[in-house]
């Protein structure tokens, strides 16, 4: 089973780069993967308490992400998709920020790991009781 850091709402947002990406075939065991959503779901991370993503550039510089996944028979697939990544003005001051919060936890002594599982959890509007104790709460994450 995947960790916090790799539930299936880790990667919310992805999309697939061409329409004919799905229908996904395991070339080893032929089993089908209908969607992206059903890939995410019925596969595991290739490693233990990794998402798997890998940030690449495509030919034109573009920023994108290859998925890498294990089949349940044990082959490693992969998939390309659009980075999620939010460039608009308010979404490029929210990147900062995080990464100012990330870099002052790891400062206080915290993996850089466990400080981002942290953020994200407030970022999605869940609590932490972690950072709350450092007096950092949800609303401190708006730009």
């Amino acid at each position: 089973m995947d960790s916090p850091v790799n539930r299936p709402d880790h990667y919310c947002g992805l999309r697939s780069l061409s329409d004919q990406a799905f229908p996904k075939r395991c070339p080893r065991c032929g089993r089908h993967f209908a969607t992206a959503a059903e890939f995410i779901r019925y596969t595991q991370t290739v490693r233990t308490g990794e998402s798997g993503l890998k940030s690449v550039r495509d030919e034109s510089d573009r920023p994108m992400v290859e998925l890498f996944r294990n089949c349940p028979c044990g082959s490693t697939l992969m998939d390309r998709f659009d980075d999620r990544r939010d460039l608009s003005e308010p979404g490029l001051r929210r990147r900062k920020l995080f990464g100012q919060l990330l870099q002052m936890l790891e400062n206080r002594g915290m993996t850089a790991e466990l400080a981002r599982v942290e953020l994200l959890k407030l970022m999605r509007g869940e609590p932490s009781t972690m950072l709350a104790g450092l007096g950092i709460e949800a609303g401190d994450l708006q730009p």
